[in-house]
């Protein structure tokens, strides 16, 4: 399989990253905010989703969220001084703000946490930046009736 590399512009495309993060996983010290730069970053390991939720095999590859034009990040349920504590990714999602473009970015994490990034706009990068690896776990996620 090709390396993924994706750019969201708006909504649509966001949740086409976002179903790419489904079920990564990352440790808190692999998230960083360059103020001056107005990016934040998250490097983890992402489950390749679109080969197909039946393939006979399961892979994942280490990845970069790059999100631009962030002017300020806070974070819930994540203890920020465990820089090894591991996150798994639920979803992407935008919340508009007031004034179009701006708005908000949620990282929404499994354990109720959240990391909600304040954007001018969006704009948001996701890149594979290494070789697939087999995984013999696929996540689950039962339904919570």
């Amino acid at each position: 399989m090709d390396s993924l590399k994706l750019v969201a512009l708006d909504e649509t495309d966001l949740a086409v990253i976002s179903a790419c993060l489904q079920d990564a996983v990352f440790k808190t010290g692999d998230t960083a905010f360059l103020g001056q730069n107005k990016t934040f970053t998250l490097e983890g390991n992402r489950f390749v989703w679109e080969e197909g939720r039946d393939a006979k095999t399961f892979e994942r590859r280490r990845a970069v969220l790059a999100v631009k034009q962030v002017l300020s990040v806070r974070s819930r349920g994540i203890d920020l001084k465990d820089t090894d504590a591991v996150h798994s990714l639920l979803a992407l999602t935008f919340v508009p703000g007031d004034e179009a473009p701006a708005g908000a970015i949620e990282i929404v994490l499994s354990g109720d946490a959240v990391i909600r990034l304040e954007v001018e706009c969006l704009e948001v990068q996701l890149a594979d930046i290494g070789g697939g690896w087999e995984t013999k776990f696929k996540p689950r996620h039962p339904l919570g009736l």
